[in-house]
């Protein structure tokens, strides 16, 4: 395996922190991306957990993101990027002109950090109050949207939540 690609549905959108060979829009069937993961490695601490990204089972839906084609040493330092509950999985992702093979990280059910599903507003709330090494748990949230909409990709879970927190913290909406 001299290359692969990698599919980055959350901070690997809008925060690439490795080097990549390329990187092309794409899509990858049967799944959501949700806020149901708890981070206090870094947008979070142990005793207040961030929340942020992981894809759940979803049949017939397509969780749209970016395809980044990157060289075996990535790996390493996405393993430890990724370290709190995610895990690799095969995937086949859709590309523009072809399908093709890839990994994506994902963070199960069974992982200790996993939190679940929640009212919007209760994760909105846990989400404001949230801060970690990496950041604010909102900065996460807010880039993630904004880049979203920069790609043309529409993600209701995404965006009502953004919704919300930039109106409960006075944000600018537009």
């Amino acid at each position: 395996m001299q290359d692969f690609w990698i599919f980055g549905y959350g901070s690997l959108i809008w925060r690439p922190d490795f080097p990549f060979l390329e990187s092309r829009p794409g899509n990858i069937c049967h799944w959501s991306r949700r806020f149901w993961q708890g981070s206090h490695d870094h947008r979070g601490t142990k005793n207040r957990p961030g929340r942020v990204l992981t894809l759940i089972a979803s049949e017939g839906k397509l969780c749209y993101g970016r395809a980044f084609r990157v060289t075996k040493e990535v790996l390493a330092h996405l393993d430890q990027r990724e370290k709190n509950g995610y895990k690799r999985h095969d995937v086949s992702i859709q590309l523009p002109s072809t399908r093709v093979a890839g990994i994506v990280y994902i963070a199960s059910q069974q992982n200790a950090a996993f939190l679940g599903d929640a009212p919007l507003e209760a994760i909105a709330d846990q989400i404001c109050q949230s801060e970690g090494p990496s950041g604010s748990n909102v900065e996460y949230l807010t880039k993630l949207a904004d880049a979203l909409k920069g790609l043309r990709i529409n993600d209701d879970h995404v965006f009502r939540l953004d919704a919300l927190v930039r109106k409960k913290l006075g944000l600018d909406t537009n």
